[in-house]
């Protein structure tokens, strides 16, 4: 599918937090919580996912890494920037994302409202060329999109955290096989965390059969828990 086809099936829409997100009527799947895109990726992703790491780690806490399944329209890669550059922690970031939206779409999700304008602003300028490299939005922030699917996705790297936001899976059933949680956590090192808004008994007994501890965590407003996995060191 074009890029052209793929956004002719996107809209903007609003949650119920006031903050929008986008609504994919090909999959019929909103790229964010409709109870709230902005609650869910602070919720999940920033305090469950990278603080979480960042208070439980051993390591300095001076740098972090990220990968992100599903990228989409850049929410919990801005929070995290914007959370990294006031803390002073250098942030590698890696976004898999197989349908890259385009650059007028990012700009009308509205997400300046939440983010330094700094960022925001490095962000719209560095987005094009960071779906061809690694970009540096700052002295802190490093950013580079995978446009390719999660299956063919690969990397030397392992990172400190994960960020396991795909559509849900009665949408896309592929994306929470064995396979796919196997193939995602070989990019997770030890003692890092892999998180999701998502928890299912298949999800909990796949990311144990591979030797992680899993926690079940409150979720985010809409959904009573949520999964974060810790792998062992």
């Amino acid at each position: 599918m074009s890029t052209d086809e793929h956004t002719n099936h996107l809209q903007i829409v609003a949650t119920a937090d006031g903050s929008n997100t986008i609504y994919n009527a090909q999959v019929g799947e909103n790229y964010h919580s409709r109870h709230g895109a902005l609650q869910e990726s602070r919720h999940v992703f920033v305090k469950s996912g990278l603080e979480y790491f960042l208070e439980n780690s051993s390591n300095n806490n001076t740098s972090v890494s990220i990968l992100e399944v599903g990228f989409g329209t850049g929410l919990n890669f801005l929070l995290s920037a914007d959370f990294c550059t006031q803390q002073q922690i250098n942030l590698q970031y890696t976004g898999i994302e197989a349908y890259p939206l385009t650059d007028e779409m990012i700009g009308q999700t509205a997400y300046d409202l939440y983010i330094s304008d700094p960022i925001w602003k490095s962000f719209l300028q560095h987005y094009p060329a960071s779906l061809v490299a690694s970009v540096q939005l700052n002295s802190y922030i490093q950013l580079q999109i995978a446009a390719t699917t999660l299956a063919n996705f690969s990397s030397p790297v392992q990172y400190d955290v994960i960020y396991f936001d795909a559509f849900a899976a009665v949408h896309q059933p592929e994306m929470w096989s064995d396979e796919a949680i196997i193939h995602t956590l070989k990019f997770l090192k030890p003692g890092g965390v892999f998180v999701t808004y998502a928890i299912t008994g298949n999800l909990k007994r796949s990311i144990k059969a591979l030797g992680l501890k899993v926690q079940k965590a409150p979720g985010a407003p809409g959904k009573r828990e949520m999964l974060r996995a810790v792998s062992s060191l």
